[in-house]
């Protein structure tokens, strides 16, 4: 007789986990929408705040801050091997949007290539829009 295994479930989110990946999310959509914008102190906020979070993620071992606040606020610790997200967030969500089984140098490329389009972007938007080489 071969009994079926039990089939493990993910956890379920709580209103927190929700609001931490609305936050995730939003912070996404601005820094690939962010470039757009016709002001220019927001574009500078833009065009220093990619390079700040890529300078984190790179020191801070791939997490970002928001899944350490996470893991700070349930476990008291600014690191947890019980938050599975983190360190893992962009991963998880290729592979539960997409379907996307990255490994986590093709997420590293992926994610530091991209900010820096979106950052030079930024750039050209505002040097030949709002800037200095603008015709206004």
């Amino acid at each position: 007789m071969s009994a079926n295994p039990p089939t493990a479930q993910p956890a379920r989110r709580d209103f927190f986990a929700w609001v931490c990946m609305a936050v995730h999310i939003g912070v996404m959509v601005f820094v690939v929408l962010g470039w757009l914008t016709p002001y220019t102190p927001v574009l500078i906020f833009y065009a220093l705040l990619l390079p700040a979070m890529a300078a984190q993620w790179r020191f801070n071992k791939g997490s970002c801050v928001l899944n350490n606040f996470e893991s700070w606020v349930r476990t008291g610790t600014w690191r947890s091997q019980a938050n599975p997200e983190e360190g893992q967030w962009l991963k998880m969500l290729a592979a539960d949007a997409l379907g996307l089984k990255l490994t986590d140098g093709q997420v590293s490329l992926i994610t530091y290539g991209l900010m820096l389009i979106f950052w030079l972007l930024a750039a050209g938007h505002w040097l030949f829009w709002y800037g200095p080489l603008s015709r206004s």
